[in-house]
């Protein structure tokens, strides 16, 4: 099929009435917040704060045709990337630091649910994307979903990436079936005590691995593809390989390949390098973080590479050892609007 010709579901849901039934259902649960794992119970509706740093409004700190990601997304237009602000973990090597960790100055950049539509528009008819995708979107599930409902009466119509850190709600999940067409979660570890000294939350694995199991429910292993070789629907896992095995590559491997399939489609990736909170000088860091503070060896990656053929993982991508030298997000230009 063509990209035309792809019919996202989530039209019908909106065409049904159902999406904007599921979009006050998770509107609702911000009274007392359970969108994420965090659970904070505050009345995100009248803007108390949770743990992200986000009250009732979603937070867009850029937007824009992006040709980072995988080449089966981005195409010849790119993905049509929407980089929400605060996070609801504390990655201390977050490469995104600058939108996900400056919790005052993010502030300025919330949005209405109308102006959030609006950038989908733009991003699908101005800069013809051949997606959207909603990056860091766990905490602004609701916010998204409601945009959602309001692009769609403007003639959004083409797929919905959630680009998720995967500590994301199995209950909030279950909302976005059908609303969703491609997950792209990253899984970080396979430790609880690396979630803990890394990201700030005890419950990592438990919480990314039921979520994965979920997304995994929704879209089963296989990818739809249009005529043009782009993905149009399905689940991608990313991967980002850490520095002495802190990732835990292995145990990650390994449950993918014996709890959901070896046949499912993998993003393995290169290009971590020591930021944000990992190269700061004082006495307090602890000796795991100093286990981060380089980046990753070749030989270190390749024994990931080796592990995937190991266990029979024959679908994805692996970036090459030097991607690392690539990917620094730059978040100097924000939320300017497209020149026509």
């Amino acid at each position: 099929m063509s990209e035309m010709e792809y019919h996202p579901p989530y039209l019908d849901l909106y065409c049904s009435g159902e999406l904007g039934d599921r979009a006050r259902r998770l509107e609702q649960m911000l009274s007392s917040c359970t969108i994420c794992p965090l659970d904070c119970r505050v009345n995100r509706l009248e803007n108390e704060i949770a743990r992200c740093y986000s009250g009732k409004k979603a937070i867009v700190s850029s937007y824009c045709a992006h040709f980072g990601e995988e080449p089966a997304l981005v195409g010849t237009n790119g993905v049509g990337n929407i980089f929400f602000g605060n996070c609801n973990l504390r990655c201390v090597y977050c490469q995104n630091y600058e939108i996900s960790q400056r919790y005052k100055e993010e502030r300025k950049n919330e949005v209405s649910t109308l102006r959030l539509a609006e950038m989908m528009i733009e991003l699908q008819d101005e800069k013809k994307c051949h997606a959207i995708g909603f990056v860091s979107p766990t905490h602004f599930a609701p916010q998204m979903v409601s945009a959602l409902e309001v692009a769609c009466s403007m003639g959004l119509h083409i797929p919905i990436i959630y680009n998720t850190n995967a500590y994301d709600s199995v209950e909030v999940l279950k909302l976005l079936d059908g609303i969703v067409d491609i997950y792209l979660p990253d899984i970080k570890y396979s430790e609880e005590q690396a979630g803990y000294d890394y990201s700030g939350v005890k419950d990592y694995v438990y919480h990314s691995r039921n979520a994965l199991k979920e997304m995994y429910r929704q879209m089963g292993s296989e990818l739809l593809y249009g005529e043009d070789g782009l993905v149009k629907r399905g689940l991608v896992i990313r991967h980002l390989v850490l520095p002495n095995e802190m990732a835990g590559s292995d145990g990650t491997l390994k449950m993918i390949a014996s709890e959901l399939s070896p046949n499912i489609t993998l993003s393995v990736m290169s290009q971590y390098y020591p930021t944000n909170r990992v190269t700061e000088t004082n006495a307090e860091r602890s000796d795991r973080i100093l286990l981060i503070n380089r980046r990753i060896r070749e030989r270190e990656y390749e024994k990931v590479l080796e592990l995937l053929d190991e266990l029979g993982f024959e679908n994805g991508w692996a970036q090459e050892f030097e991607s690392q030298d690539y990917y620094k997000p730059d978040f100097t230009n924000r939320l300017e609007p497209f020149t026509k």
